[in-house]
């Protein structure tokens, strides 16, 4: 480092687009506050990466669907979660989808970030508040939502968070054989 004084210890600079997903999150929110960042961006060691994703990744990872995986699998430090690659990242039962429904979902998540855009005065903690929370923000994550949950070939008008979870675990065993 002695020969480097000008450089940060740690420089997680992807090439190209990427996803930021905070390690920690407040158990208050519906939505762990995930970004969408380009290459201009540095990252800290308190987020975890995932380098060179796109609008569809970024979609079902922000929906609810993955929420629900999420507090269901996450660590906890006290109540909040904690998030990890190799507990609630990598065991993700990933839908299979058509084109039509991967375009659907990367509009939708195209929508999350115009409403984020909104708001440049606010944090995430601001807008991931279910108080606070933009009615153009949680509007655009409820399409997400939806778009995600048909991609599961998931009923909108009645699957519960249980029954996504359920209909998650399934998809897990029959991938972990």
């Amino acid at each position: 480092m002695a020969e480097r004084p000008t450089h940060f210890h740690v420089e997680n600079m992807p090439k190209s687009n990427f996803l930021v997903i905070p390690r920690h999150s407040t158990e208050q929110r519906r939505y762990i506050p995930i970004g969408f960042m380009g290459s201009e961006n540095l990252v800290g060691d308190a987020v975890l990466l995932i380098p060179d994703a796109d609008l569809f990744q970024f979609g079902v990872l922000t929906s609810n669907i993955h929420m629900a995986w999420m507090r269901t699998v996450a660590g906890r430090i006290k109540g909040d979660y904690r998030y990890s690659a190799k507990v609630v990242y990598n065991n993700f039962p990933w839908p299979h989808v058509t084109a039509d429904q991967q375009v659907k979902i990367a509009e939708t998540a195209q929508q999350i970030l115009d409403a984020r855009a909104l708001y440049p005065n606010s944090s995430y903690a601001d807008l991931y508040d279910e108080r606070t929370m933009p009615s153009e923000l949680r509007k655009a994550h409820q399409n997400n939502d939806r778009a995600v949950m048909r991609a599961y070939g998931m009923d909108v008008a009645t699957t519960t968070e249980s029954d996504s979870v359920a209909k998650l675990f399934t998809l897990y065993a029959h991938l972990a054989k």
